[in-house]
């Protein structure tokens, strides 16, 4: 059996049944962790940092977690807004003026927080390289026609969420995203989760591994809708040797390329479902984050070819806001428990191929301890 470190309050003792069950069966290495009242209740973590099952996952492992990374750009986004910087409500022209090119001098900055902003792709770069240009890529998307008006529709925004919130950032802040979260957000909460990893944390990586029977060329694409069609996308195609590589923890990619552990992930996250503050420091006022859990958009997500409900920044699913990765890690709250459960892997499966619970094991476990 797997051994498994860390801290669980008794009565989530099903948190720690789950992960050492998913540890026992498809995981190498993953950590868990759930907040209540912004406060950790469960931190643990078991099992390999690497493929080989040589190297234990330590209380500091980190591993990509791809679009886990969204719930970090949105909460910055709602920092600015909190902080009367950044209208939700106004033109992304306002703050970005060459934005407002080809149509889009209407399309606002909740429009693009709630995937219905309709630049769902990245119109010029072609391989993952093009993507450490963040002049080239958010110049195209300035001079891009949306697909559909702005608020009508929605389809999910994988790569160009991050590049528009981070431009908007930028152009409010002077900063980077990845250098104002390290600022704003993980400084004051010491939480350990990095846009643009410094070379100084590469020993603490748990490289992805690939789904059974795949290899590091596996991509990720758009998931077929459930007819089994699969939206044409002619774009970057992100393989798992691109995640593991050093040239993708140096750059800022904030829609995916962010690095941590599910401490830190629920750690952070759990500021909005405290509303505003976590172990004693506060970043939003209560208003603040209420957008985070308020639908905007309710339908079929082009993209995605299911039914979606977003929110500024989140997926919104029953009393839960939050978003997920491709490979398996996840992070969700639940603003009337105050409640936030994440958890982060390394073993990537393929959803194509088999189902994976993982994840929502880890959250039904989780709310079992509520009652």
């Amino acid at each position: 059996m797997t051994d498994i470190k860390g801290l669980c309050e008794p009565r989530f003792a099903a948190v720690e049944t789950a992960l050492a069950a998913s540890l026992g069966k498809d995981d190498v290495g993953a950590s868990v962790a759930v907040y209540l009242d912004g406060e950790p209740v469960v931190d643990l973590w078991g099992g390999y940092a690497d493929a080989d099952r040589t190297v234990g996952w330590e209380h500091d492992t980190l591993t990509g977690v791809n679009s886990t990374t969204k719930n970090m750009t949105a909460l910055c986004a709602l920092v600015l807004a909190d902080q009367g910087r950044l209208d939700l409500s106004a033109p992304v022209a306002a703050y970005w003026p060459e934005f407002a090119a080809a149509g889009k001098e209407r399309l606002l900055v909740r429009h693009v927080l709630s995937h219905t902003a309709g630049l769902p792709d990245l119109s010029g770069p072609s391989a993952v390289e093009d993507l450490y240009d963040w002049q080239s890529v958010t110049a195209g998307l300035a001079a891009q026609t949306p697909e559909w008006e702005p608020g009508t529709a929605a389809g999910y925004h994988a790569l160009t969420f991050g590049f528009l919130i981070g431009e908007i950032v930028r152009r409010i802040t002077g900063q980077f995203l990845g250098d104002f979260f390290a600022e704003e957000v993980a400084k004051p909460l010491g939480a350990d989760f990095h846009i643009g990893l410094s070379a100084d944390d590469d020993r603490r990586v748990a490289p992805l591994i690939a789904p059974p029977s795949l290899t590091d060329a596996y991509a990720s694409s758009a998931p077929p809708g459930q007819d089994g069609t699969r939206r044409q996308y002619d774009g970057v195609a992100v393989r798992v040797r691109d995640a593991n590589s050093v040239a993708w923890r140096r750059a800022q990619i904030p829609a995916v390329n962010g690095f941590g552990n599910a401490r830190s992930v629920a750690l952070v996250q759990s500021v909005l479902a405290n509303r505003g503050s976590a172990g004693g420091v506060r970043l939003l006022s209560p208003q603040g984050c209420e957008p985070a859990w308020q639908e905007v958009f309710h339908g079929e997500d082009r993209v995605l070819r299911t039914p979606m409900s977003w929110t500024v920044g989140f997926g919104k699913f029953g009393n839960m806001f939050g978003w997920g990765g491709w490979g398996g890690s996840l992070v969700a709250s639940d603003p009337d428990s105050r409640m936030t459960v994440a958890y982060v892997m390394n073993q990537m499966l393929d959803r194509e191929q088999q189902e994976d619970s993982r994840g929502m094991e880890i959250i039904m476990a989780a709310y079992s301890g509520l009652r």
